[in-house]
């Protein structure tokens, strides 16, 4: 009976963040302040989700982001987060034999319930996250379930980059950037811009994607991060074939855990699809001394 009641209040109280979220967001956009929803809760999420996605860096008010922060927080509770001894290494769930197996997962589901030292993030080469409107890019669910902050965070490290290398600078492909994880349960995201795939797959792709895992493995030792969970980068919306790509990411992993092994205590491949779910497990199979 108390259950049922807390968890009433809750939602009652996440209701009224909602509804005070919308309409700060509304009178922030200013292009947005009459925009109308119905009274349906996952409806008015969506617009404010809508309006966080399509806004652009720039300070908010205190009291919203407060708000903000806790009802995102809330959020995560309810979707439920998932901590690193909930999810079996290779060695537990494959059998593989080789070391390494030790310290790697392969874990389908939503990275923003992952409680790691780092979650990755594919983003794009201008590093401020996905503006379009409730886009189901990854870039778009990490920063929408992390809040505003990141993308104020990303813009800082954008401006910095800009005054030292010009106006019309780029992130380039394959580095490894690092900011605080906000509202998600992973204490840091680290953003890397993969290789976009135009036409044939060529060596110098090959190279970038694994430049990506690399550099964001060696981010981690230099910033004592001990568990990460990398995304499928470059699988989505930038056309890297599923398999050349799984096959790259294994391979750096174990090739970076067979030097540094002792700086980690888990390294996560987080899949969404069924058939990348898949590949990684044929992949882990696989692995031998």
């Amino acid at each position: 009976m108390r259950n049922t009641i807390q968890n009433t209040a809750r939602k009652r109280e996440q209701e009224e963040k909602l509804n005070t979220l919308l309409e700060e967001f509304k009178e922030d956009s200013v292009q947005y302040r009459d925009l109308e929803t119905g009274d349906d809760y996952e409806e008015k999420r969506m617009a404010l989700r809508s309006l966080m996605n399509i806004r652009m860096p720039g300070p908010m008010k205190e009291d919203v982001i407060r708000i903000q922060d806790e009802f995102l927080q809330e959020e995560a509770r309810e979707k439920g987060i998932v901590t690193l001894d909930q999810i079996p290494t290779a060695a537990e769930q494959y059998g593989c034999t080789h070391p390494a197996a030790e310290k790697i997962s392969v874990w389908q589901g939503d990275i923003t319930r992952l409680q790691a030292g780092a979650i990755v993030n594919a983003a794009n080469s201008q590093m401020l996250g996905c503006f379009v409107p409730c886009h189901k890019c990854i870039d778009n669910a990490i920063h929408s379930a992390a809040g505003i902050e990141l993308r104020e965070a990303c813009s800082h490290y954008m401006n910095r980059r800009k005054m030292q290398y010009g106006s019309r600078y780029e992130e380039p492909v394959g580095q490894a950037v690092l900011t605080k994880g906000y509202n998600l349960p992973a204490e840091h995201v680290i953003h890397t811009v993969g290789p976009i795939v135009y036409g044939s797959l060529n060596q110098k792709l090959k190279d970038d994607l694994e430049s990506c895992y690399r550099n964001v493995l060696e981010c981690c030792r230099e910033n004592g991060i001990r568990s990460v969970a990398f995304c499928c980068i470059s699988t989505g919306e930038f056309h890297f074939p599923n398999e050349e790509a799984a096959k790259i990411a294994v391979t750096a992993v174990v090739r970076f855990l067979d030097r540094y092994g002792s700086d980690f205590d888990r390294v996560i491949f987080n899949v969404f699809k069924e058939t990348d779910r898949e590949l990684y497990e044929r992949k882990m199979r696989n692995l031998s001394l």
